[in-house]
């Protein structure tokens, strides 16, 4: 590969030398001694980073093989696919700070869900999803088969069926590009999203089997499997953007293979950094500094560890643009 880096890296390198701009570099630069040296990442997305079209770089990220495996919640699973076929649909609502709970409301009257400046189209993001992954799950069940969110997911994309409603450049789709690669995700806490909601209303219409979509546990389950098989040589980095649970679910797999487990030989997360805006405050996970992370098992003393007091939106674009050579 060439060492040439194009302008945006040129740039950083040549803006960014203090502050959380340095900690960016230096984390950045983490990140891509850890590929070089063989490592592989787990890329964790919180919040709405879909949403926010972080795809745009993640997607490039995932067809370079820059990443291994991604943890994420369930609203960033489908609010990808959203922003696929529904992006001329949205709504910015760039004053949404000055928004009185009557435009609040007029909004929700008019089937926008707004997550902070922009507003998610009902009809043809949520229900145009609903129409095409109802058949899959109904096929499942009827054939008996057993799936994880992201894997029905995988199905509806790899399908076509929703070619038909593309808005924007399919290559700016992460969740497209991980479905070509079957790149590995897991979903905690899947069935607070929209499409777990709509996937409950079916189980208490009795029209759905609950078990017909695989659960957290069951995620947990493959995860481990899935660290033991990938965790040998240099080992497996932990990229969290935000925090919550996209993050602190899979992170624990370490602990509890050593400790639960017993398996007193098995790696500790390899690279470990976070890029959040949450202040270190009071018993907050999103919070806590990444040195906490030692006294639960998770870290080692000599992990390398970067905290990017930042917003996720500007800087993970950044980091992913050093790494691409962009």
């Amino acid at each position: 590969m060439s060492n040439t880096r194009g302008p945006i890296s040129q740039f950083m390198e040549r803006n960014y030398l203090h502050f959380n701009a340095a900690a960016m570099m230096d984390a950045a630069k983490g990140y891509e001694t850890h590929l070089d040296e063989g490592g592989k990442m787990m890329i964790t997305l919180a919040g709405a980073m879909s949403t926010a079209e972080l795809g745009i770089s993640l997607a490039e990220m995932i067809r370079q093989d820059k990443v291994s495996i991604i943890s994420c919640t369930g609203a960033n699973l489908e609010e990808d696919i959203m922003n696929l076929v529904a992006h001329s649909h949205y709504k910015r609502v760039p004053n949404y700070r000055d928004l009185s709970p009557q435009d609040e409301w007029d909004l929700l009257e008019n089937h926008y869900n707004r997550v902070t400046d922009t507003c998610i189209p009902e009809e043809e993001a949520f229900r145009r999803l609903q129409k095409h992954i109802q058949k899959i799950w109904m096929d499942a069940e009827a054939a008996g088969e057993r799936y994880f969110p992201h894997e029905f997911m995988y199905k509806m994309l790899l399908s076509g069926d929703l070619e038909q409603y593309y808005e924007i450049d399919p290559k700016n789709s992460w969740m497209l590009a991980a479905a070509e690669k079957n790149l590995p995700i897991v979903v905690p806490g899947w069935e607070d999203s929209t499409m777990g909601n709509i996937f409950a209303s079916y189980v208490m219409k009795k029209e759905l089997t609950a078990t017909t979509v695989k659960g957290g546990i069951e995620y947990m389950g493959w995860l481990a499997d899935w660290y033991i098989a990938n965790s040998g040589g240099k080992g497996i980095g932990f990229f969290q953007i935000g925090g919550g649970i996209a993050g602190d679910f899979p992170i624990c797999v370490v602990p509890m293979l050593y400790q639960d487990m017993e398996m007193e030989n098995i790696p500790f997360w390899s690279y470990f950094c976070q890029i959040s805006d949450s202040t270190t405050s009071y018993g907050s996970y999103s919070g806590a500094v990444p040195n906490e992370k030692i006294t639960w098992g998770k870290l080692d003393i000599n992990t390398p560890k970067f905290i990017v007091e930042s917003d996720a939106t500007i800087v993970a674009p950044l980091m992913f643009a050093w790494i691409l050579r962009q």
